[in-house]
């Protein structure tokens, strides 16, 4: 049928529209649900942000990175209180409680309280949550102490999504698995029907580099604005932050199976240290972070993170120099 006719066949089912003609550069939501819209270059929809001519400014030099990034584990859920829950609701539909709700605002008021001792007046915070209903909770929670003029914006992340764990109807056969999963390796367990911690990884790899390409290319700033005031806030599950920090350290497994869970509504902060790089040292304490799991080998690479550039390679890695112990034998 030719694409004339075809408009007309579709005119007939929605009367009072008429067919309207846009270009990549003039893309908006319809005003009527029932308004047919036809694309002239099929469906493909430019991305300015990766044209040259985007590229090719005045002022060559990369946005303002971030000033830190801070990584909220969701309130306390109706699982975290009656495990047998998830033999009757879906485990994406699991709520947080009253008190899951109240954890979450102190979380909020505390990042609004970090952030402010900052002393700057144009910082911003932007969120990335997992679309589950208990961090979509968090997140409304979170926000409460924000203005709206604080918050630069938000994405749903499906890849930061809980751990899939299978099939919970069976509540015995679940305490079997994740028995077996602490004599198998917390690491490499997959959950019959469901997700090891390396599958988790392989999907936070990929948002990794997305969440790095918005970095690079200051995607949470105004069309010519380049605030280094802003704040990324991702809020996801236990297991999930702990493997965004795997993977954003490149932490071996051994190290990730030593890490502890941070508590329901708590946060940890990768703050911008002197050369740009991320370490969880610029807010924690060395106490703090032995609490979470960490080594004496994961804080010497903190401590140089601290006071690295972006691109840098640390040539007197810890890791390199306990894991080839012929070196004590020159």
């Amino acid at each position: 049928m030719a694409a004339h006719s075809l408009t007309s066949s579709l005119a007939l089912f929605l009367p009072n529209s008429q067919p309207k003609w846009f270009n990549s550069n003039t893309i908006q939501c319809s005003g009527n649900s029932r308004e047919t819209i036809i694309l002239p270059n099929n469906g493909l929809v430019g991305f300015p942000e990766k044209s040259i001519t985007h590229l090719k400014t005045a002022d060559k030099t990369p946005p303002p990175r971030p000033r830190r990034i801070i990584l909220v584990r969701h309130g306390q859920s109706e699982g975290n209180l009656d495990e047998s829950i998830y033999t009757r609701v879906a485990d994406p539909k699991i709520g947080l409680t009253e008190r899951g709700k109240e954890e979450a605002e102190e979380c909020g008021r505390q990042i609004k309280e970090m952030i402010e001792k900052d002393g700057m007046k144009n910082w911003k915070v932007y969120f990335y949550v997992s679309p589950y209903r208990r961090t979509l909770e968090t997140l409304k929670s979170l926000a409460r102490p924000f203005e709206r003029s604080r918050i630069a914006g938000m994405r749903e992340e499906p890849r930061l999504r809980e751990q899939d764990f299978g099939n919970f109807q069976d509540r015995e056969k679940m305490r079997i698995e994740k028995a077996i999963r602490m004599l198998y390796g917390r690491f490499f367990y997959r959950f019959p029907n469901g997700e090891s911690a390396a599958d988790v990884y392989d999907r936070i790899t990929g948002f990794r580099e997305t969440i790095r390409a918005d970095i690079d290319i200051g995607r949470f700033q105004p069309p010519g604005e380049r605030n280094p005031d802003m704040n990324l806030v991702i809020v996801s599950h236990g297991l999930t932050l702990r493997v965004f920090l795997m993977r954003w350290y490149k932490w071996s497994v051994e190290q990730f199976e030593g890490l502890h869970n941070f508590g329901n509504g708590k946060m940890i902060v990768m703050g911008k240290g002197y050369g740009g790089r991320y370490s969880l040292l610029v807010h924690h304490s060395e106490e703090e972070l032995r609490k979470f799991g960490m080594t004496d080998d994961m804080l010497t690479d903190q401590e140089w993170q601290k006071f690295a550039k972006p691109g840098e390679l640390n040539y007197d890695c810890p890791m390199l120099n306990s894991f080839f112990t012929h070196f004590d034998e020159d």
